[in-house]
């Protein structure tokens, strides 16, 4: 019987620290190793972390890499490993690196490059042409990278066609809303077209505004997943494989014989060395589950956030608690992804501020267990308008003291992180950042937006998914109960600028993320002047979004990576 354990590490990686990847690879490799795995494959680019966007212009990055190759190759005695790095020749491509008992046997280049949304391969890598196959004794392997899966006639194909019984995929794919079920179908289809035996590996982490969900998959020939990834979570996903079966089952498919006719007719083939027989205890049983959308999203949070935070070299984090639902979230996120000794908590209360706001926000505070701070800012605000009084004078107070309260908080959270080293966690959410609701350099000053691409009627479920999964009340049921306020004049609600969040929210998806027109939008059942007016909003407030910190992309389309449109921009639909 021709059987094959073949392990998959879906690790954290960090951009540019080429010697702890070098250290995190050889850790999971040994690991695999103890457990018998005849084949271990890391992620895509694992050894310089994924992606490394304009670090591929140094000279210098790129040969500190292919020397960490090396020392990665070295540890790679016993077993067969399939490494992501960035490979040079007379350019420089996005490798998979084929290391066998020691030595780099062989070397596949990534053949799709993407250039669309938050990718930018074009713009650093050339293309490769080659898919070789690896005789591992009489078994038949071969590997790929991430977009080449995605092809139904791509590399794979061929490669299979030319014997591989199994399929290695390497992969940085970021993390939306659902895409790891399409993905799974994707994979599942793939593996039973081409009768090969797929396993595809993922990176898990932040990355910036990417986070990266792990969820690898191991499918049989039948596009059956015999194997599942834990999602965000670092872990070694081990199967056996028959490849006696993928053998039997094209046996039987005489569609295959004509393709193969029309395949090309070289296709590199590059032997490998048989190694010793190894030991291979028993596997133990594992069951990961799927879990539901709003936990995936919240799990998303807390490692987007965890991972910018530390791989930044932060310690301690600080958030404006107004004691609404944004900075409720926010701070839950934030106690989860670091522990809550290292979270700082600030309400800022003006003329304003409500008694049930400040009342909440401590409450948030306590329930949390974080260091809770009180910045009084009316007097401050006094000071300011004092300060403006000569040219203000005989003008009606309007938006411009509305943002002063903001600015004035954001300058306290400011000098707060300057003095101690505390990162600003923001607390605007995709809703108030699209249409424009938000100041610049008050609520939109920080280092890093947490919830930047979660809309507002996702913000609450959030919020109560943080409350069920403690088992306790730990975000006030006033704070859900409360008409949303930014609470910088007098019995201020945000629907008194804005449409209901519902509407609001249902109008910026087909806006923003489905690139709907104004009439198209209109025919979904919307009131015509309420479309225009969002669409309005969403169009001229793009420098604000241009100047706010990063945050963590969720869906399908965020603002930042993914949406490129000019600030001077005159264009706009009739």
């Amino acid at each position: 019987m021709k059987r094959l354990r073949i392990g998959l590490a879906q690790v954290n990686p960090t951009v540019g620290d080429l010697e702890g990847n070098v250290r995190l690879i050889l850790d999971w490799m040994e690991r695999a190793r103890t457990l018998g795995c005849d084949v271990v494959a890391f992620p895509e680019l694992a050894l310089t972390g994924y992606p490394p966007e304009d670090l591929l212009f140094k000279p210098a990055f790129i040969e500190a890499n292919l020397r960490a190759l090396e020392e990665v190759a070295r540890g790679s005695r016993g077993l067969t490993a399939i490494v992501g790095f960035v490979d040079k020749r007379d350019d420089i491509f996005n490798a998979a690196a084929v290391l066998h008992d020691g030595h780099r046997a062989g070397v596949y280049h990534k053949q799709y490059l993407p250039n669309y949304g938050v990718f930018d391969e074009n713009r650093y890598f050339q293309a490769g042409t080659d898919a070789p196959v690896f005789a591992l004794g009489e078994t038949l392997i071969a590997a790929n990278i991430c977009e080449d899966i995605w092809y139904p006639t791509g590399p794979t194909t061929a490669q299979a066609l030319a014997g591989a019984e199994l399929v290695i995929t390497i992969n940085g794919s970021p993390y939306h809303v659902g895409k790891g079920h399409f993905r799974e179908k994707m994979l599942a289809t793939r593996a039973a077209d081409d009768l090969v035996c797929l396993a595809f590996v993922n990176m898990i982490g932040g990355q910036d505004e990417l986070v990266f969900d792990g969820q690898s998959f191991v499918f049989n020939e039948k596009g059956e997943c015999i194997a599942r990834g834990k999602t965000f979570e670092e872990d070694l996903i081990v199967a056996d494989l028959d490849l006696d079966a993928v053998f039997r089952a094209r046996l039987h498919d005489s569609r295959r014989r004509k393709e193969k006719l029309r395949a090309p007719e070289r296709v590199p083939r590059i032997e490998l060395h048989p190694l010793a027989a190894t030991p291979k205890p028993p596997l133990p049983a594992r069951e990961v589950e799927r879990i539901e959308p709003v936990e995936e999203i919240y799990k998303a949070l807390v490692v987007g956030t965890r991972d910018y935070v530390r791989k930044n070299g932060f310690r301690r984090i600080v958030v404006g608690l107004s004691g609404g639902i944004d900075s409720s979230l926010v701070a839950a996120l934030a106690c989860e992804a670091l522990g809550a000794e290292n979270v700082a908590g600030v309400t800022m209360p003006s003329p304003y501020s409500s008694t049930g706001t400040r009342g909440d926000a401590k409450r948030l505070g306590k329930n949390l267990g974080i260091e809770f701070l009180t910045l009084p800012i009316t007097a401050v605000f006094k000071a300011f308008k004092g300060a403006l009084a000569r040219p203000f004078k005989g003008l009606k107070e309007d938006v411009t003291e509305e943002n002063i309260q903001a600015r004035i908080r954001g300058t306290l959270l400011m000098a707060l992180s300057n003095k101690f080293g505390w990162l600003v966690l923001t607390t605007g959410n995709k809703s108030e950042i699209g249409v424009g609701y938000c100041t610049l350099y008050g609520d939109m000053a920080g280092g890093f937006a947490v919830i930047k691409d979660v809309p507002k009627t996702m913000v609450y479920k959030l919020a109560r998914h943080v409350n069920e999964r403690a088992g306790r009340v730990v975000i006030p049921e006033s704070v859900f109960e409360r008409p949303p306020s930014a609470e910088l004049r007098p019995d201020q609600t945000d629907q008194d600028t804005l449409p209901p969040y519902p509407v609001l929210d249902a109008i910026l998806e087909a806006y923003v993320e489905g690139d709907k027109s104004l009439k198209e939008i209109t025919a979904l059942g919307f009131d015509t002047a309420t479309v225009r007016k969002v669409v309005g909003m969403v169009d001229k407030n793009e420098y604000k979004r241009r100047q706010g910190p990063i945050g963590i992309k969720i869906t399908p389309r965020a603002f930042g990576r993914d949406w490129r449109l000019p600030i001077v921009n005159r264009f706009r639909e009739p």
